[in-house]
């Protein structure tokens, strides 16, 4: 049920789109209810379907992380796992999972500070995200991973697990490192689960709304006011739940 209202049909845009097919039958039986309830969900799809709306998430994320953050301090880097690809009997790290490995790469090389990968398989089964994220670092990159937290299905439990670990080497401040739209609530896990997190610094969408064709809907905008949407409405949900 928790993929459900996280990824699934009942996250918004999804269930917009949802709501529109169920409005079109009850006009059958309550006509005006049905048309009601129709135009309000096409209206938020259109909205959240707008690049216009997707870049004002991404700037408002973006906008409650900390900025020039002094990383002098930070005692190792943690990379957070995302997706994984499977195909042809194998499994590989997704666009989003190499994006940050790639940002723990360049970090690592800069700071010379011992890496920890954390994620758990996303599909039960599957090979664990760390293990993948760790094969990646050492083969591709030439990073050594000291720590390896590979049981977590959440942002929050990667926090947890990997301050478990840290915490045994008297570790606690820490660099965390995943896009922006995801950094807010990763930090406020991480300073949740009792280490002093510092975000890496990774590239910002400035707010340039100028163009016709950003108030007219996209897929891409769609796919991107989905992750958006979804990181608000999880640091809301964690603040209750945690």
């Amino acid at each position: 049920m928790r993929n459900l209202v996280s990824y699934g049909v009942f996250a918004p845009p999804n269930i917009f789109i949802v709501l529109c097919f169920l409005s079109a039958l009850l006009t059958l039986i309550w006509r005006r209810t049905g048309i009601t309830i129709m135009l309000v969900s096409s209206t938020c799809l259109f909205i959240t379907g707008t690049p216009a709306f997707s870049s004002f998430l991404k700037y408002y994320l973006a906008s409650e992380i900390p900025e020039n953050t002094d990383l002098s301090s930070a005692e190792a880097i943690v990379v957070l796992g995302a997706d994984v690809r499977s195909g042809n009997g194998r499994e590989r790290l997704g666009l989003k999972s190499l994006d940050r490995v790639e940002m723990a790469a360049e970090g690592y090389h800069q700071l010379r500070l011992p890496v920890a990968v954390s994620g758990g398989p996303i599909v039960d089964g599957q090979t664990s995200v760390a293990a993948l994220m760790k094969a990646a670092l050492i083969r591709d990159f030439g990073v050594p991973v000291t720590w390896t937290a590979d049981s977590s299905r959440t942002t929050y439990e990667n926090a947890v697990h990997t301050a478990r670990l840290l915490r045994k080497e008297n570790i606690r401040t820490v660099i965390v490192v995943t896009q922006a739209p995801d950094l807010a609530r990763a930090i406020w896990s991480f300073e949740r689960a009792g280490l002093h997190a510092l975000p890496w610094p990774s590239p910002r969408s400035a707010l340039e709304i100028n163009r016709l064709e950003d108030f007219l809907p996209s897929a891409d905008a769609l796919d991107e006011s989905f992750y958006g949407l979804h990181e608000i409405i999880g640091g809301i949900y964690y603040r209750f739940r945690y």
